[in-house]
């Protein structure tokens, strides 16, 4: 009973690391410990579950000791499915040595994701200012988790835009990291007309143009007086300052709308071919027949039409010599 009492101390000094910051990990681990055949067999167990919680806490405290959400999901599921397959297999006299084995084999797993999460994810921005909601492995508690400016210039990017009079450009002001920072950080649009380039500006040169929460604006209808420095700027509610970009408008002149010439049909090329010289002759006789054709079939008709008005012409004369003769 002391023993019992002994190891039960010792599991609630004992830091939990981010596997056991999780409910179903604890559940399962506990559940395992249960399920031994014997009471000597439960204290074994509980004896390696709490090594392996004390070299959880060493892997992830030698890597920052924080971990976000996904991250931790995506250990907490592979680690998941190892002991299950681990439970499932055939039961061995060496059962001390596989749960050492299974549980080491989620330190592991937990090392792997956290030297993904810790160089590529947890500071995403390459400038700027960025703070985090993460989960303390040690505490098991979310807390904020400040990323290290890496330049203290703020203007992060240039942008070349170029447009046309009376034509659009879009200005888009989104990094993916941007949508770690906490609260609801708007983009502040500016502008500086002029001469393009940003390092010759100061903040007094910049006049307000639009504060929204979308990333983009679109600059309709474009004119000449409208080039110039374009800045935009990601605050949150109290005016803090995560990131700025600058976009160097240029906007073109229309060009001027001159006479279309008339189209000639080319000259025919030196050289060519005796058939196409047929094609060609061929094309122009079938062409005149039918014009002939045509004029001499409007003739015609012309001709008969005459004939049937005399005709007609006559026929009324003799009526009217027959009424004369009657009378």
């Amino acid at each position: 009973m002391l023993l019992v009492v002994v190891l039960l101390l010792h599991r609630i000094v004992t830091a939990e690391a981010c596997l056991q910051c999780d409910r179903t990990i604890k559940t399962m681990h506990e559940d395992y410990i249960l399920s031994a055949s014997s009471v000597a067999e439960q204290i074994t167990f509980q004896m390696i579950s709490d090594q392996a919680f004390v070299s959880y806490k060493k892997t992830s405290q030698s890597r920052k000791g924080v971990i976000d959400p996904t991250t931790l999901y995506r250990a907490k599921t592979e680690y998941q499915s190892e002991f299950h397959r681990f439970l499932n297999a055939p039961r061995v006299e060496a059962i001390k040595f596989e749960t050492i084995q299974i549980m080491e084999k989620g330190r592991q797993i937990l090392e792997k994701h956290l030297d993904i999460f810790i160089p590529k994810e947890l500071c995403p921005n390459k400038c700027g200012f960025l703070k985090r909601r993460v989960l303390d492995c040690v505490s098991c508690k979310y807390k904020t988790y400040v990323c290290p400016v890496v330049s203290d210039q703020l203007v992060c990017d240039v942008h070349t835009v170029q447009g046309e009079e009376e034509g659009q450009v879009v200005l888009n002001c989104f990094l993916p990291w941007h949508r770690f920072i906490l609260g609801k950080p708007e983009y502040h649009y500016s502008r500086a007309i002029g001469e393009a380039d940003a390092t010759k500006l100061t903040e007094k040169d910049f006049q307000p143009l639009v504060v929204t929460q979308d990333a983009s604006i679109i600059l309709n209808q474009l004119h000449l007086d409208e080039q110039g420095t374009y800045r935009c700027s990601l605050q949150d509610e109290n005016g803090a300052v995560y990131y700025r970009a600058a976009f160097l408008l240029t906007v073109e002149p229309l060009a001027l709308q001159t006479r279309q010439p008339f189209v000639t049909l080319p000259p025919l090329a030196h050289g060519v071919s005796s058939t196409e010289n047929r094609l060609v002759v061929l094309i122009v006789v079938v062409t005149a027949l039918s014009l002939a054709a045509s004029v001499g079939l409007i003739v015609l008709l012309r001709t008969m039409m005459n004939r049937q008005k005399q005709v007609k012409d006559m026929r009324i004369k003799k009526n009217g010599k027959r009424t004369k003769a009657t009378v």
